[in-house]
């Protein structure tokens, strides 16, 4: 499949998970996709991790951000946005996490209640699962809520990344009532009860008395969420797993960072995910704009014999650099050989130095959606 269908991605799709290693310019990448996404007129979020500083200054991204926020008009104008939005938020798992608690509970007061237990700000580290769980959260709430067309998530530079997927799985295993209910008072007889009163006896010996009547007041108040959670942990698997989704693996021409998107790639087609290819980044793979040293030739034969000799030693790096876009020519070859007739690897133009600006992030846009320029099309060297 041609590169161009990266742009049918970003122009139809709700839901892009950017996977890979860290240094592989994953995060930039994702918001590059956002950014075509906007060109292309849609309304559209990023969801980053952990960008770069000068990258987070251009989108407008601070840590402590409780919600999205919107790229300024000038901003969007400087990249070519003329119809679409794009906003950006560095997701917070505490701010989803409370948010997902507002939603869901009965009351405000149960809610409240939930809140306010000292038990609440450590859950994410008791329960597997927890902080995986919010990223999942944020990504299904978010791409529901009518407001955004496109939901770009960039996951962390970890192996563990995709654990967000599983999240709601483990989640709702926890939040089963038979296993809960072992925990809270209860007024039944027989097995049942004696199972209950060991549970207290041990944890009672174990954190105090005082520590196991907080946890049945915070569960029992967490208790009335469990059902809702469920439903909506069910409904995050449907999304992600639906072809409204797409899964992109963002990767280098280093041998470690091939590893790991191989790694993603299988643990993605083993969870029956729908993945959408590789990209491949910061290699030499597309030759886009360069010039081959034997098209200067003919004004070098004209040239002082001083710009002959610049050109001769030129030659020798160009031959250099030859080899190396011939290695990355392949190696995306290679790549493309073993995604399924589905899927596509495509490189991206190869720009130099780290993007950290939104004109940056509006070249590498428009490269990754256009078809590439090849030395077979006579463009290149």
């Amino acid at each position: 499949m041609p590169p161009a269908d990266l742009h049918a991605l970003v122009t139809t799709k709700r839901v892009i998970v950017a996977c890979g290693a860290g240094g592989v310019g994953k995060t930039t990448t994702a918001a590059a996709l956002a950014l075509a996404g906007a060109r292309a007129g849609r309304r559209v979020l990023v969801l980053t991790i952990d960008p770069a500083k000068r990258l987070a200054q251009a989108l407008g991204i601070r840590e402590s951000m409780r919600h999205p926020t919107p790229l300024s008009a000038e901003t969007l104008a400087e990249a070519g946005v003329t119809s679409g939005s794009l906003d950006a938020w560095m997701l917070n798992p505490d701010v989803v996490f409370e948010s997902l608690v507002h939603r869901m509970a009965p009351t405000k007061a149960q809610a409240q209640r939930v809140l306010e237990s000292r038990l609440f700000r450590l859950l994410s580290e008791l329960v597997a699962g927890m902080q995986e769980y919010t990223a999942a959260e944020a990504l299904y709430e978010l791409s529901t809520s009518g407001k955004y067309e496109l939901v770009v998530l960039d996951t962390p530079p970890a192996r563990n990344a995709l654990d967000f997927l599983e999240a709601p799985g483990k989640l709702a295993r926890f939040l089963d009532e038979r296993i809960i209910s072992l925990f809270l008072p209860s007024t039944t007889r027989g097995f049942f009860k004696k199972a209950q009163e060991l549970i207290g006896n041990v944890f009672g010996r174990v954190f105090g008395a005082e520590f196991f009547a907080e946890l049945q007041e915070f569960l029992a108040a967490f208790s009335g969420m469990f059902g809702p959670m469920r439903a909506h942990a069910e409904g995050v698997r449907r999304l992600l797993t639906s072809d409204e989704a797409a899964f992109l693996l963002v990767t280098s021409p280093d041998q470690a960072a091939l590893e790991d998107a191989r790694y993603f790639r299988d643990r993605i087609q083993a969870m029956k995910l729908p993945f959408a290819g590789f990209v491949l980044n910061r290699s030499w793979a597309r030759t886009d704009g360069l010039v081959a040293p034997d098209a200067l030739a003919g004004a070098a034969q004209a040239a002082l014999p001083g710009a002959r000799s610049g050109l001769a030693k030129l030659e020798v790096l160009a031959a250099a650099e030859l080899e190396r876009i011939k290695r990355d020519a392949a190696l995306l070859e290679q790549l493309a050989a073993e995604v399924p007739a589905s899927a596509f690897a495509i490189a991206t133009p190869y720009l130099g130095e780290a993007i950290e600006d939104v004109r940056g992030l509006a070249q590498l846009a428009r490269g990754i959606t256009a078809p590439a320029v090849t030395a077979s099309s006579g463009t290149g060297p």
